[in-house]
């Protein structure tokens, strides 16, 4: 618990201007239950709170002089960094990626691989590799993607796309191609690929998606890179295609949620702000309070959105909650690229220099980042443990 009086003073203020502490947290943009807690002593609130706090109580610079003057310490402890070893003394990502260039039987993975969601990345990679081991076809083209995708989240970028092509190769034999094809479109988005490459993989997802009706995702990957490359027109075509498509067809490729994620951030993207803070609240209610990672990317996407509404201060406001809350070993490289779409529209409100602070901060088990604050090099504690060099994709 913090030492300084800034909670007290807080909820003074407030029951002196007569707010609960739901009207003033939907004036400031913060959930209630954190405003709660600040006001207890249980969290230690922030220099944006102390801002939009004196504005709308008319404290007139009370509550942010209180706050600056607080005792200077870390945000919250540091979480203890449990991530286990890899499985042997050798490089484990290489022993397993030649051993999976081999003839499966056919299978059906179902929901295998759910409960990763709520594993850390640092964690979750090794646990990955030794699932591979003796994983049928079908099982192992899933792994693949999972473990792309958590050398994605990790900044191993280089390393990843060696784990895309074997998805690739893997999937086809099961007629997967349009699902890895789509989530790596997507994923490539956060590794800052060329846009052009990514649509060439989203129209390749699109085409076997026709042949096999896999579901949602190749054409939400679709309409995600046509909007990041700015063609307007086509995007907002594409977007009509995902609007009002139910929730059941998205389980065949991804989690129900994805499918509103997308349309939300097309939305954000096309400059659509209050429609795409409907769909992305929707995307919240579908997804998992146990996937911290994935809640994170969304509560980041819907601060992006609000900021396009028009809702400026109220999307750094949950920017900044987001990042000061969430524990040390879910700071990924996905986490940080949301976080920096949210900086680029909040850039010139006054508090957005302690946003950028923030993501001036490694991402978990990084030792480096440049100076815009993207975390680059150092790879991931679970490698970096065991000597490794991470992969550049510079």
């Amino acid at each position: 618990m913090t030492d300084t009086p800034f909670g007290s003073l807080l909820r003074q203020c407030r029951q002196a201007a007569g707010l609960s502490l739901r009207q003033l947290a939907a004036r400031v943009g913060y959930d209630h239950s954190y405003l709660s807690q600040v006001e207890r002593g249980q969290r230690p609130g922030s220099v944006d709170l102390a801002r939009l706090c004196d504005r709308e109580l008319g404290t007139d610079g009370r509550l942010t002089a209180t706050f600056e003057r607080r005792p200077t310490g870390r945000l919250r402890p540091e979480a203890g960094r449990s991530a286990a070893s890899g499985p042997s003394a050798a490089d484990p990502l290489e022993a397993a990626w030649r051993g999976l260039v081999t003839t499966y039987d056919a299978g059906d993975p179902s929901q295998l691989f759910a409960g990763f969601r709520s594993v850390p990345p640092a964690s979750l990679l090794p646990a990955l590799l030794r699932q591979l081991q003796g994983a049928d076809q079908a099982e192992a083209a899933e792994l693949s993607i999972l473990i792309a995708e958590t050398l994605t989240k990790l900044g191993e970028h280089g390393t990843a796309r060696r784990w895309w092509w074997a998805a690739r190769a893997t999937a086809d034999g099961v007629g997967d191609g349009a699902v890895v094809r789509a989530r790596e479109a997507i994923c490539g988005l956060t590794e800052r690929r060329l846009l052009p490459e990514l649509l060439e993989l989203a129209d390749e997802a699109v085409a076997l998606d026709r042949q096999a009706s896999a579901g949602c995702l190749p054409r939400a990957a679709r309409a995600l890179v046509l909007a990041e490359l700015g063609q307007s027109q086509e995007a907002h075509q594409a977007l009509q295609e995902l609007i009002g498509v139910g929730d059941e067809l998205m389980r065949r490729d991804a989690p129900p949620y994805q499918l509103h994620w997308a349309e939300g951030r097309v939305c954000t993207l096309l400059g659509y702000g209050v429609a795409g803070c409907v769909l992305l609240e929707r995307a919240r209610e579908l997804c998992p309070e146990s996937w911290t990672g994935d809640r994170a990317g969304l509560d980041l996407s819907l601060a992006e959105c609000l900021a396009v509404a028009g809702e400026v201060a109220a999307g750094l406001a949950m920017a900044l909650r987001v990042l000061i809350e969430l524990p040390e070993e879910w700071h990924d490289s996905w986490v940080y690229d949301a976080a920096a779409r949210v900086l680029r529209v909040v850039q010139a409100e006054p508090g957005a220099a302690e946003l950028r602070q923030l993501l001036a901060r490694p991402t978990y088990g990084s030792d480096r980042s440049d100076r815009s604050g993207r975390s680059v090099g150092g790879g991931s504690s679970w490698r970096g443990r065991q000597g490794y060099r991470a992969a550049s994709d510079r």
